[in-house]
């Protein structure tokens, strides 16, 4: 029987939500072996995906503009990373690799060392071609690209180094998103080699098993075994992981979590809120909307940011196409 002090109703701008709270030991008891722990981004449609979704999402939307310009980027992922299949790499399923991944509970790979990736400079160029050759760019998105063009290898792989480490001191914030889109092509190519069995186990469950990228959106999924499932997705190889509900990602806090949506607004994006460590995270809902996309749809969602943005609670990592909310 359910108490009445089970629910919580949450908000923001009077927007109104209930909440089923699990109590710890609910949580804990679930059955892990039934949940698919990792899903691995499908190689062949991970960014066409995105890139369809970001289109869709760009109709009547305020940064309409900008989605459109990262659809025609992200369309150019997907080119890349198709290219890459064919091209070997020494990390690909490397055994040795993959058991002291396991033995020492540590990411498969790392994103901060793909800077020094032989491909990422080849698949920089790619997308900057491929966004330029279109046409219909706007004439400051392709000032952009020539500025990247013009810079030198060496210049190329500091700003590289400064994305993946954060030193946002140092980025410059307006061509941050096709740098950062070149090293998710990169990480991406490397994360699909492997297999779900080969993905370890962290002792730091917020972080992306196969890559060590915090999440930057979760989303509750409506398909198969993972229905009803939180997963969360990485920022940079597109991996998802599971992780329970109502649970904090940031400090694994199952206390002070709570729902904030705006009134009027899509019920299938939430703010997600933890008053042990004060921060958020977005998190979609597939069952209000099949067509969710966790990287799109946060992009797509700014004005949730905004009012987020006027709380005491902080975002732990922007949407890596949108570098300026990194630095919030």
């Amino acid at each position: 029987m359910v108490q009445e002090n089970d629910w919580r109703i949450t908000g923001i701008n009077k927007g109104i939500t209930l909440q089923r709270i699990l109590e710890p030991g609910e949580i804990e008891a679930l059955d892990h072996n039934a949940i698919p722990r990792i899903r691995l981004p499908e190689r062949a449609s991970v960014f066409g995906n995105r890139a369809r979704r970001l289109k869709q999402l760009a109709a009547g939307n305020a940064i309409g503009e900008y989605l459109s310009l990262m659809a025609v980027l992200v369309e150019a992922q997907q080119l890349a990373l198709d290219k890459l299949a064919g091209e070997p790499n020494d990390h690909a399923r490397d055994q040795a690799s993959i058991n002291l991944a396991n033995a020492h509970l540590m990411p498969l790979i790392l994103a901060t060392d793909q800077a020094h990736s032989p491909h990422w400079q080849a698949v920089l160029a790619q997308l900057l071609e491929h966004t330029a050759s279109t046409g219909n760019i706007p004439a400051a998105a392709a000032q952009l690209i020539t500025r990247i063009q013009q810079s030198s290898a060496n210049q190329r792989d500091s700003q590289a180094e400064a994305i993946l480490r954060g030193n946002v001191e140092i980025v410059d914030p307006a061509t941050a998103p096709f740098y950062t889109a070149a090293l998710q092509v990169v990480c991406c190519d490397l994360v699909t080699r492997f297999s779900e069995r080969d993905v370890p186990l962290l002792d730091t469950p917020g972080l992306c098993p196969c890559c060590g990228s915090p999440p930057v959106a979760s989303v509750v999924r409506m398909d198969g075994q993972s229905q009803g499932h939180r997963y969360l997705q990485c920022s940079m190889c597109a991996a998802e992981w599971h992780m329970v509900r109502i649970k904090c990602s940031h400090c694994d806090s199952t206390k002070g979590i709570a729902y904030h949506v705006i009134e009027g607004g899509p019920a299938a994006v939430k703010a997600e809120t933890c008053d042990e460590c004060h921060s958020w995270l977005k998190i979609f809902y597939q069952e209000k909307d099949p067509f969710i996309e966790p990287l799109a749809d946060d992009l797509a969602s700014v004005t949730l940011d905004l009012l987020m943005g006027e709380t005491t609670y902080a975002r732990r990592r922007g949407n890596p196409l949108f570098w300026q909310s990194m630095e919030n």
